[in-house]
């Protein structure tokens, strides 16, 4: 039988609390013996001070200690006669009744169990030191007090401490504390399991609600989220839960729309390929070399869309091979240039270049990325550029930096829009005209190819009034 984890944190704070009041209670338990053994001690201590004071005056009365040889009976009744100095509020009838009517103290006194345990207990010593009552042994932290007569020393007197209790009242006295320290103890354990259960349900209550949610999330429900309700370690944990939904959540709505765009870029050349290659089979179309020039044209933008995804795919992975070296990016922007210098000529748009007059520019790149970069720039260039527009291409050092600049003309890319610009599929034109623009793949090719050289891009409006493009690498340290 598996125990849930609300049963166990209760159980762990019941057995927490439980051990905290088994040890306070043995403890105490310590403290109340030898407390009022102690206590029990320092009294029987101070009432040994009658006694010493009726040794004092019978040593006096005698001349000596031989009158110990006498017996045990003249024993008792000096300790009966030292306990009847101890009641002060008795009557005096009482009090004759203990001493006998003239004064004098009954000769054999029947002993009592008290007296005869107070008795073993008594050591006393001459004035050199030589035991006359006590055992043969006497402790050396045994407090003795001093006999005197007269200013002179007679002897020494103690009472050897208890070890343990032996009376009924002090028993049963004790036995009372302990009863109701136990009694403490068991409502305690009472109360805190009373309110460790609460306390136990309130703190795995976030946890279920996790759990719940971390099912619905596996069911593809993604959506789910839990309440923050703290700010503790739950509530964190709650948090990171809720973020790390909302991220699965955006990535299951980018995979559908990636797979909603691949058809709808994929479905244009082949529907085309489909009606030029039908009309040719049912006679509408002569297969004339102009025929063949459409298809052609159709399958190289379908191999080029296909191209542009398989390098999408390996970019956004990481396995895009690069074969990096050190290398002048200025030449690379010269040739890029060069080759679509015919094009933007064709389409009466003014190209410029600028790159560093003195001083060679060194990187650590790949010539083939970098070269693909530069084509894509320009190629976006030459499709949204208006006729009779202008493109300025630049390149130089800062701050040991390698900045290119891509700006042109007409039309510009609204603001809401111009941070879409690197998501793949994304064009500006709502159409989607394949006439005016690619798959949308071109830029987010460009902002993987830049990220591995280390670099950064960013976009803003173009001084000529359509897009700013700004490529920053790092420039290679020569040592």
């Amino acid at each position: 039988m598996k125990i849930g984890i609300r049963y166990r944190l209760f159980l762990a704070l019941l057995a927490a609390t439980g051990t905290v009041v088994i040890c306070m209670f043995l403890i105490m338990q310590w403290s109340i013996d030898r407390g009022f053994l102690r206590y029990v001690n320092t009294l029987e201590q101070q009432k040994t001070e009658q006694l010493a004071e009726v040794l004092e005056e019978t040593y006096a009365e005698k001349g000596g200690w031989d009158f110990l040889l006498e017996g045990s009976g003249i024993w008792r009744s000096l300790l009966w006669r030292a306990r009847a100095r101890e009641i002060d509020s008795d009557s005096l009838e009482e009090r004759e009744k203990r001493q006998g009517r003239n004064g004098i103290p009954p000769s054999n006194p029947p002993p009592s169990r008290y007296s005869r345990r107070f008795e073993k207990r008594v050591v006393l010593l001459d004035e050199q030191k030589n035991i006359l009552i006590g055992p043969d042994k006497i402790p050396d932290s045994l407090d003795l007090r001093t006999l005197t007569l007269e200013g002179r020393v007679v002897g020494y007197f103690g009472l050897l401490p208890r070890k343990k209790l032996s009376d009924i009242h002090q028993l049963r006295f004790v036995k009372q504390q302990k009863l109701a320290l136990a009694l403490v103890g068991g409502v305690l354990i009472l109360v805190s399991a009373g309110l460790s259960y609460p306390l136990a349900n309130r703190l795995v209550r976030p946890i279920r609600s996790l759990a719940a949610a971390s099912n619905r999330l596996a069911a593809g429900d993604y959506p789910a989220r839990v309440p923050v309700e703290s700010t503790d370690e739950l509530g964190r944990l709650a948090r990171d839960f809720n973020l790390l939904a909302a991220t699965l959540e955006k990535n299951e709505k980018a995979r559908r729309e990636w797979f909603a765009d691949i058809s709808h870029e994929l479905r244009t050349p082949l529907a085309i390929l489909r009606g030029e290659i039908e009309a040719i089979q049912d006679g509408v179309r002569e297969p004339s070399q102009a025929a063949f020039h459409s298809l052609h044209s159709e399958v190289m933008h379908l191999g080029k869309l296909v191209d542009d995804l398989y390098q999408h795919s390996l970019s956004d992975l990481g396995a895009l091979a690069y074969r990096k070296e050190t290398l002048d990016p200025a030449f690379l922007l010269r040739e890029a240039v060069e080759t679509f210098r015919g094009e933007f000529m064709r389409k009466s748009i003014a190209m410029e270049l600028s790159l560093p007059a003195e001083g060679k520019l060194s990187i650590f790149g790949d010539p083939e990325r970098l070269h693909r970069l530069f084509v894509n720039l320009l190629d976006n260039s030459l499709k949204y550029t208006e006729s009779g527009g202008r493109l300025e291409a630049r390149m130089f050092k800062r701050n040991g930096e390698v900045i290119v600049d891509f700006m042109d003309s007409a039309p510009g890319v609204p603001d809401s829009e111009r941070g879409k610009l690197f998501d793949r599929f994304f064009r500006v034109e709502a159409s989607r005209n394949r006439s005016t623009g690619g798959a949308g793949l071109g830029l987010s090719i460009c902002r993987n190819i830049v990220e591995a050289h280390q670099g950064k891009v960013e976009v803003k409006p173009s001084p000529l009034g359509g897009l700013w493009t700004r490529i920053y690498f790092p420039m290679e340290d020569r040592g």
